[in-house]
């Protein structure tokens, strides 16, 4: 049975900490997993050396017998233990684990050849005559990445997503961020050997809208307001989210003045019912083409 060198399979040291065995196997498994490699044989096989050398090296009991017993750690101890009862026994002479004039480390089993070590096989399946189960790992996570407007985000609806060749139906919620992540459990790449699925992370990108400027659930908004409405007061129209509403404007209303219109802002993420405020700032435009009636009248008025 060929010797297989776990540290040199996750390429990491003899002395590497677990953390650093862990850092190691998570790299190699992405780089090697099936779903990235579904024709590449080779990568499959390396996949498998992956996982065998991790779950040995990441176990510190087996590690500990990998590093004193070698390619024959799972049955070292045993062997030991035979050994010493042979020479107590005034039986045959012990001579390691390679075998030699007495009764070697290969009477103790049936270990062919193959791609993998036949422990391994025998621990985890596809050895021969074992009943154990296959090891089971979890399926890769996907990441996605969607683009709404804000008015896809101003209330929940359904989407329909087509992430590696599959079709998800999804709920966007209400009043998600630019940026925000939210999990989809179970819909990543499928697992191992019946192993659970991965999850899906969908990240959500909001563009920046003309006419809003948001802040959390708050919206801010300019609307240009004529010179006589705001010396003599009056109604305007206001654009928001859910359609078109009308304010009334206090007479001598000075440019720059702020309006808040409550609960005509976003709505807040994951708060059934409660939204936040729309803040209007008035643009005073100043009258252009002048009658000369209309100076007239302005001249009247600056005279008091």
């Amino acid at each position: 049975m060929a010797f297989i060198d776990y540290y040199k399979i996750l390429g990491v040291d003899k002395g590497a900490s677990e953390k650093d065995i862990k850092a190691a196997y998570r790299k190699l498994a992405r780089q090697y997993h099936p779903d990235l490699n579904p024709n590449d044989p080779e990568a499959n096989k390396k996949f498998q050396q992956i996982n065998e050398a991790n779950e040995v090296l990441s176990d510190a009991e087996k590690r500990k017998k990998y590093d004193k017993y070698g390619e024959n750690w799972q049955h070292g101890e045993e062997h030991e233990q035979y050994a010493r009862q042979q020479q107590q026994r005034g039986g045959g002479q012990y001579s390691g684990f390679g075998g030699g004039h007495g009764q070697g480390f290969e009477d103790f089993g049936e270990f062919g050849g193959g791609d993998f070590s036949d422990f391994f096989q025998q621990m985890f399946g596809g050895a021969r005559g074992s009943s154990r189960q296959q090891a089971r790992y979890r399926g890769q996570d996907y990441n996605a990445e969607l683009q709404l407007s804000l008015k896809d985000v101003s209330e929940s609806h359904k989407q329909t997503l087509t992430v590696n060749g599959k079709n998800i139906r999804i709920t966007i919620p209400a009043g998600v961020e630019n940026g925000q992540t939210i999990k989809i459990a179970g819909h990543g790449g499928p697992g191992v050997n019946g192993g659970p699925a991965g999850d899906l992370f969908i990240q959500f990108t909001v563009a920046t809208d003309p006419n809003f400027k948001r802040d959390g659930a708050n919206l801010y908004t300019t609307t240009k307001l004529d010179l006589y409405t705001a010396v003599l007061g009056g109604e305007v129209t206001i654009d928001t989210l859910t359609g078109k509403v009308k304010i009334k404007v206090h007479p001598e209303t000075q440019n720059g003045a702020t309006v808040k219109l409550k609960g005509k802002g976003m709505p807040v993420y994951k708060k059934e019912g409660q939204f936040g405020d729309l803040l209007v700032t008035y643009d005073i435009q100043l009258p252009t083409h002048l009658t000369e009636k209309q100076k007239e009248l302005f001249r009247e008025l600056a005279k008091g």
